[in-house]
């Protein structure tokens, strides 16, 4: 186990996925407390305005408790924002809310990436909660197919963060486009906000990136388990 090249890769993996979450809280705290906005308009304003230039009137904007708990709810059709981002009246509060109206604007447009990330949301789930469960019943009782459930189940959360990447990133671009259009941010404070979100994008690729390696990590561990049964 100690040699295992398999799980070694697992755990350098984790590697970028910690420096890019912390990168991306230490630039929302920057920008929150250095950057603030030249303008009244805090990041409901500004989602609000995204939403209603695109004709989303219907769309409403919710203020829930957390730090970074933003997102936006395609079922009841609602973008909820946290504190910082909804009151907030700085750069990170306006890009945070712009790219979840970005959110917004592609369940209105049908963009077919975030159609494909809800219908596999159910079975990444699913996937989540069963494949330890399984890869741990057949590698116990040494049954071959409990073993590749476990890796099938697995897949299924694999494919949700590969999924999960052009959707983040359509809605960074979205929000870029809209927050320069409507002149809410120019110039250098339109670079601030890019990096921002490039920062935050850097969170979803390193998650892909150790969920991809996790499940070869299962798949050889599943192989070579029935090896040993021959």
């Amino acid at each position: 186990m100690a040699n295992d090249p398999t799980l070694i890769l697992v755990i350098i993996a984790a590697i970028p996925v910690a420096l890019a979450a912390f990168a991306r809280k230490s630039l929302m705290s920057r920008y929150s407390r250095a950057c603030q906005f030249p303008s009244a308009l805090t990041g409901a304003a500004a989602a609000r305005a995204i939403l209603d230039s695109a004709g989303l009137q219907s769309v409403a904007i919710e203020r829930i408790p957390g730090e970074l708990s933003d997102h936006y709810d395609p079922r009841a059709k609602v973008l909820r924002l946290s504190e910082n981002s909804y009151n907030g009246r700085n750069l990170a509060a306006v890009g945070v809310a712009a790219h979840e109206a970005g959110h917004a604007l592609q369940d209105a447009q049908h963009y077919r990436p975030m159609l494909i990330r809800q219908a596999a949301v159910p079975l990444a789930s699913f996937g989540s909660n069963s494949a330890m469960l399984f890869m741990a019943l057949g590698a116990g009782a040494n049954i071959k197919p409990l073993l590749l459930a476990g890796v099938a189940c697995f897949a299924c959360v694999a494919f949700l963060q590969i999924i999960n990447l052009p959707v983040e990133y359509n809605a960074s671009a979205r929000a870029k486009r809209q927050l320069e259009s409507l002149g809410f941010v120019q110039g250098e404070d339109l670079s601030v906000v890019k990096t921002m979100l490039g920062a935050a994008a850097l969170t979803y690729v390193a998650a892909m990136l150790q969920t991809v390696v996790q499940l070869l990590y299962l798949a050889v561990r599943a192989m070579g388990a029935s090896n040993k049964r021959r």
